[in-house]
């Protein structure tokens, strides 16, 4: 599919239908662009949901790295929470915002940066998610303010987890974020949505939704035969690459 190639920013509207999609279509319409590689843009399945049964969340990407396996260098293990530096930062970027924290031990998530009282003053700054390789905790606290976590597990501990860098390119779950970029995430994982189709991945959404309808709805049907479904398939084909 062809695209303008034209980076806009998106309008509350805009964000608010990519919000209503699932990761799986809006990755599956990313593909109909051609602007990133089929196995690329998306987070492996260790950077995990642990709240499924929130809706989809999307905010644009405020990055951190952290470290918590041994005490932060030159300063108080407990310069965890008071970081003004940082959250002047995070309110540089648009909202909504998701935080993309890289924890960069080997390996990761010893101890949770982000527990209650970090997700509380994220949740205040804008951010609408965390995105972690690292670990998190306090979930059962979290969990009743819908703010979303994305994380390779939890821990009883944050340990020595302290913030030693911020505002840079991160890494999780294979997947390279920079801050700005759109990040869409829902109980499948994450990906990030290229900014320069973002608003025409919708329309192009909803189209994949209808064939799969039809596809579905044959499959159901008393009517389904090999035949049948070679058919339609081979009908779908032909729209998918008319459009």
């Amino acid at each position: 599919m062809a695209h303008s190639g034209k980076v806009t920013a998106l309008t509350p509207a805009q964000l608010d239908e990519l919000r209503q999609l699932s990761t799986c279509v809006v990755s599956s319409a990313i593909e109909s662009f051609g602007i990133r590689l089929n196995n690329s843009g998306f987070a492996d399945s260790t950077v995990r949901c642990q709240f499924r049964d929130l809706p989809p969340v999307i905010g644009y990407a405020a990055t951190a790295r952290i470290r918590s396996q041994n005490p932060p260098m030159g300063g108080d293990a407990y310069f965890y929470y008071d970081r003004p530096d940082w959250w002047r930062n995070i309110l540089t970027i648009p909202p909504p915002r998701v935080a993309v924290i890289e924890d960069v031990d080997d390996p990761p998530g010893l101890g949770a940066f982000v527990g209650v009282v970090h997700a509380q003053i994220l949740r205040a700054l804008g951010c609408v998610a965390v995105v972690t390789n690292g670990t998190v905790r306090d979930i059962s606290d979290i969990q009743p303010a819908g703010f979303q976590l994305f994380a390779s597990n939890v821990a009883v501990s944050h340990a020595y987890a302290h913030l030693f860098d911020f505002g840079g390119s991160v890494r999780v779950g294979g997947l390279n974020i920079a801050p700005g970029e759109l990040v869409h995430g829902d109980l499948h994982g994450v990906h990030t949505v290229p900014l320069e189709v973002a608003d025409e991945v919708p329309a192009v959404a909803r189209e994949i939704l209808k064939r799969r309808k039809r596809l579905i709805e044959l499959c159901r049907s008393p009517d389904f035969s090999l035949e049948t479904l070679q058919k339609l398939m081979k009908e779908e084909e032909k729209e998918r690459l008319s459009v």
